[in-house]
């Protein structure tokens, strides 16, 4: 597969409210894009760190620094005959998974549009459209949060998953479930928030017979999650432990998890991600889709791994309109919950050139 050059696009997306989590709090997402260019066509791949290490170790400028001086060069050297080559091309670099993933993603888009096939068809879908839950930041107020959930429950959205803290976590839960009904499909995320001495406090959830709670405790915690796990009857789910298929084999067999949360940036790519909902699948561990605040770009690829045939549980494959006034894709919208699955060739959706210059900060390109 000749690539003839990569290029590097920083992009500034103005979100349409403020994203609070526990680690802090997003007004403006700095996105890294990554265009392969073929002799038969070109793909994108979008970077999904964030812009401090904050969720993980990974942040925007970093993953730019490794692709341009080791990921890149050492992908246009070796010439890989597809993309299904490019994460073991990769693997002698440690860790930059998210970078890692754009440049995977990049290339097989390329590879796909080149021969006419979807990603969706490539991953393996089995579906046309995805149920679509939506996640909601910490508020400043009860009031506040009610507001917004029922303003995405008249949307139409299918789950609503409340980010939690220490401080913000069963209160919050009781008024939504007060206000809105057992019937709301309801789950909370920690994004590493608390310790296995807040087992109490965790389990004042189970009452509110949730869905899951997603990575309570820090990500290299395996083994408090699975004492964690026989202290609360909600069930645990993995988000930022889980790094490969491995890494989900592991947490499963030491009873760490009843669920895993499957986001392709932080796991090295979409190949990778359908590793790992085949790991799960195999032992009756249901899985979903996480989102990173992605473009049209990332929610295309998202919604195409939704629909395997394992991801039972609605993911954050929210509408474009949940954090961009206008995307830099045509906008996915939401219809009756759900998300059409692209179908046209790759990824099914590219840039739209004006919107894309409207936002890009800087542009890098890299050949051999």
């Amino acid at each position: 597969m000749k690539i003839a050059g990569v290029e590097l696009l920083r992009v500034a997306m103005p979100l349409v409210a403020p994203f609070r989590t526990s680690f802090g709090t997003e007004t403006t997402r700095d996105i890294l894009l990554v265009r392969a260019v073929t002799a038969d066509a070109e793909g994108w791949g979008e970077c999904v760190a964030m812009s401090s290490p904050r969720y993980s170790s990974e942040y925007v400028d970093a993953a730019a620094d490794v692709l341009r001086r080791f990921l890149v060069p050492a992908l246009l050297a070796a010439e890989p005959p597809g993309a299904h080559a490019v994460a073991d091309l990769l693997a002698p670099f440690k860790g930059h998974r998210m970078a890692k993933a754009a440049l995977e993603t990049a290339v097989l888009d390329a590879e796909l549009r080149a021969a006419g096939r979807s990603f969706a068809r490539e991953l393996g879908a089995v579906r046309d459209r995805v149920p679509c839950g939506v996640s909601v930041g910490i508020m400043d107020s009860i009031p506040a949060l009610l507001d917004a959930v029922g303003g995405y429950l008249a949307e139409g959205y299918l789950r609503i998953k409340l980010k939690i803290e220490p401080g913000w976590d069963v209160e919050p839960v009781r008024a939504v479930r007060e206000r809105y009904g057992d019937d709301v499909l309801l789950q909370v995320d920690a994004n590493t928030a608390y310790t296995l001495a807040d087992a109490g406090q965790l389990a004042r959830l189970d009452p509110f017979d949730l869905l899951l709670i997603e990575q309570p405790l820090d990500e290299d915690d395996v083994l408090g999650h699975a004492e964690l796990a026989r202290l609360v009857r909600t069930p645990v789910c993995l988000d930022e432990s889980i790094g490969s298929a491995r890494d989900a084999a592991a947490a499963i067999r030491l009873g760490a998890c009843r669920v895993v949360n499957v986001k392709p940036g932080r796991v090295g790519g979409y190949l990778e991600a359908r590793r790992i909902h085949d790991v799960c699948a195999a032992r009756g561990v249901a899985v979903w889709c996480g989102g990173m605040l992605e473009t049209g770009l990332g929610r295309a690829a998202n919604v195409a791994l939704a629909a395997l045939p394992g991801f039972t549980l609605p993911g954050d494959t929210s509408a474009s309109g949940r954090y961009y006034a206008a995307d830099i894709t045509e906008p996915f919208v939401l219809d009756d919950g759900h998300l059409p699955v692209p179908a046209l060739p790759g990824l099914g959706v590219a840039p739209l050139p004006g919107r894309l210059a409207e936002v890009t900060t800087a542009a890098e390109w890299l050949t051999g």
